[in-house]
């Protein structure tokens, strides 16, 4: 007897953690315009660092590498802050939470441009860095409450828009601040932006309470789905590939396709146009077929990466290429989808979790990218070594649906030899 796997690649049940105020219908493009404000907030702080490392490393009298150690410092941040702050919270009224998260990280921001050394400088970033997954997934789990039937991943997509764009808008503003008036200058910019994004959030997010009887204690209850934990592997893993080249883009472009230096921000732009495009059109396919997006971009980021190899050769063809792996960011509110949809009755630590997995993909594929340079293999090396990322994630996407498939089929197989007997 045969049976399909539940919510393989269909709309899901209504599983809304949230329930909204009666007699105040929202304005879902105003709620979601004010998610967006605090997703490029965030997505503005997280990368103008990368760019003003030298100003930093002068100013507070340490080296360059040193200086990345704030980078590394937000990161972890954001890996422990995400579940730590989503379980802590689970009874809080969504409005509040998120207005209160963005404040955290507003204040962190005006607290970075006033520290007065490196280990204030450290402390700072990683307390910044706190609310990230949290407002991330709080705010993905409301926009697609509020969206209309078929759209809920076009919702969370456009709630990434705001970071994505962040690398297109809002990173050069803030980098053209701190070149001209110091690193410090860009750290206010990202903090007033975070201000506004709170105004709105107060004024445009319904003032939702979650779902009842949620708990800390509920929320741990996600990590008991093994559906759950594929989806942050294919996150971790699958997505690393795209970090393992942009992490050592710059030297790659300089030394391999012969590139000017004035030349690499202009590849710079076109990674985060790839990035916007890749999130606007990744987030459609998802609405029309979530597994098959999550399959589909995993085996073509594998494809792009391995290109990357051979394009990065010529100028022309390497600035395509890094345009290509900029909208492999598409997978993104696909894997958000779906851990809503395999979450349960826990989908506010799941969906944190999804940002902890993307920030842990990062670690892991320049991690990997640098030991592959380090070995002696070049610097198109890091293009094989995110290809091997991608078809690693491509594994865990096939034992994830086997997964599925056979609990599927296990109640049917048990109430097939009750009636047998």
């Amino acid at each position: 007897m045969n049976a399909s796997p539940p919510a393989l690649d269909s709309a899901a049940p209504d599983i809304s953690s949230f329930s909204l105020p009666s007699g105040k219908p929202a304005n879902f493009l105003r709620a979601v315009l004010a998610l967006g404000v605090g997703g490029f907030a965030i997505g503005t702080g997280e990368f103008v660092i990368m760019g003003l490392l030298p100003e930093v490393a002068k100013d507070i009298g340490v080296s360059i590498p040193q200086a990345g150690h704030v980078i590394s410092a937000y990161a972890l941040g954001v890996v422990i802050g995400a579940p730590v702050l989503a379980v802590l919270a689970a009874g809080w009224r969504r409005r509040a939470l998120l207005i209160a998260l963005m404040a955290v990280f507003a204040a962190g921001n005006f607290a970075s441009a006033m520290a007065p050394g490196y280990l204030s400088l450290n402390l700072l970033r990683f307390a910044t860095g706190l609310p990230h997954g949290t407002y991330f997934g709080v705010a993905a789990l409301v926009a697609a409450t509020l969206a209309p039937p078929g759209r809920r991943a076009r919702a969370v997509g456009l709630v990434m828009l705001g970071l994505t764009g962040a690398t297109l808008v809002g990173v050069p503003i803030a980098a053209w601040l701190g070149q001209y008036f110091g690193w410090r200058a860009a750290f206010v910019f990202v903090g007033v932006i975070a201000l506004v994004a709170i105004a709105l959030l107060r004024c445009d997010i319904p003032d939702m309470a979650p779902a009842a009887g949620a708990s800390p204690w509920r929320e741990l209850g996600a990590l008991k789905r093994k559906q759950v934990w594929f989806t942050l592997g294919i996150a971790a893993i699958g997505f690393g590939g795209m970090f393992s080249v942009f992490s050592y883009i710059k030297p790659t472009l300089i030394e391999v396709a012969g590139m000017p230096v004035g030349g690499v921000p202009f590849v710079l732009a076109l990674f985060g146009l790839g990035m916007v495009v890749g999130n606007l059109v990744g987030s459609r396919l998802a609405d029309k077929s979530l597994m098959r997006t999550i399959g589909g971009v995993l085996a073509y980021a594998a494809l792009v990466l391995a290109v990357f190899t051979f394009a990065a050769h010529h100028v022309v063809t390497a600035a395509f290429t890094v345009f290509l792996i900029g909208t492999t960011v598409a997978i993104g509110p696909a894997l958000q989808i779906r851990l809503m949809d395999v979450a349960g009755d826990a989908q506010t630590l799941a969906a944190a979790l999804n940002h902890s997995a993307f920030n842990m993909a990062n670690a892991l594929g320049a991690w990997l990218g640098g030991v592959a340079i380090a070995a002696g293999l070049g610097w198109t090396s890091t293009g094989w070594v995110g290809a091997l990322l991608a078809l690693a994630g491509v594994g865990i996407f096939a034992w994830a649906l086997a997964s599925a498939r056979a609990d599927a089929r296990r109640p049917v197989a048990v109430a097939c030899e009750g009636s047998a007997g």
